[in-house]
């Protein structure tokens, strides 16, 4: 009996530590897309303000959805 459970308890250690590997790499996934959408924005803005294609207010939207679009991304490879 004393064998059965030690090695229950390694399989199940073993599980638990693949497991939180696995999640580290998704939140280290989805920090990443979130980092890399906010440059993007900013960048986006900064041509739609030089350019002046829009008012300020709808560059300023699209800053906020193209952000927005980037945590829903995120929020995808996390969950």
């Amino acid at each position: 009996m004393g064998v059965m459970a030690g090695i229950f308890m390694f399989s199940t250690l073993s599980i638990n530590n693949a497991y939180a590997t696995e999640q580290g790499q998704q939140r280290r996934q989805a920090r990443d897309v979130r980092q890399d959408t906010r440059q993007d924005s900013r960048h986006d803005k900064r041509e739609c303000v030089v350019n002046d294609s829009k008012s300020n207010s709808d560059c300023r939207q699209d800053k906020r959805q193209s952000k927005q679009n980037g945590r829903e991304e995120a929020r995808d490879i996390k969950y």
